[in-house]
């Protein structure tokens, strides 16, 4: 049941899920809007597309951030104030839904990979580990950011369900395993475009021009 600390928590999350780095990096840095060029996708890869490295960096760290921050907050002081694994779970997808439909940019946001991996770190670091493992093996060999987004995504949830127990390094929750397959089909369904694009060999790779 949720009380007024979990639903000011939860609104919290998304408020800072709704902080389009993309955007604010690329104003900072005086760069072109990212929602302009290339695939017009406020995100880390296409950031980089305008050139800029440091720019790119700096969206990928932020927007991670954003959703890896609220949920340590909750994992490790929640307790405190009754916030148990449902809040936890409840905090992660409130910031992963800011980034996809952020309040601050007419609810026209990113893709939440770097978000999604956030949470996931938040959740348990093995798990984000693991998972961005799997992305970042897929984008060096092949150099697609959205087939290594599409396979991290499909892989998260068996990585939480295999690496779920007490003899393991964490304890699995059924709100949290929730969370992670909502968060991945999400994510599939953000990268539709993409996958057709992959599938008729017309996608772009990671580093390629506006």
């Amino acid at each position: 049941m949720f009380d007024l600390t979990t639903l000011a928590v939860v609104a919290a999350a998304y408020l800072i899920g709704s902080l389009s780095f993309a955007v604010i990096v690329s104003r900072v840095m005086g760069l072109s809007d990212p929602r302009s060029y290339g695939s017009k996708n406020p995100g880390a890869t296409n950031v980089l597309r305008s050139g800029s490295k440091k720019a790119a960096i700096a969206t990928l760290l932020l927007d991670g951030a954003k959703g890896w921050l609220p949920v340590w907050l909750v994992v490790h002081w929640g307790s405190a104030w009754g916030l148990g694994d449902g809040t936890v779970a409840a905090v992660g997808m409130a910031a992963f839904l800011g980034h996809l439909f952020p309040v601050f940019f007419r609810f026209q946001g990113g893709k939440g990979v770097a978000t999604a991996a956030g949470v996931l770190l938040g959740f348990e670091p093995l798990l984000g580990l693991a998972t961005l493992g799997s992305w970042l093996f897929v984008a060096l060999v092949l150099r697609y950011s959205s087939l290594a987004a599409v396979v991290a995504a499909l892989f998260a949830p068996g990585f939480y369900v295999l690496v779920s127990g007490e003899s393991w390094s964490w304890y699995g929750s059924p709100s949290v395993a929730l969370a992670v397959a909502v968060m991945s089909l999400l994510l599939l369904w953000r990268h539709r475009g993409n996958i057709s694009r992959l599938i008729a060999g017309q996608e772009s790779k990671i580093g390629s021009k506006k």
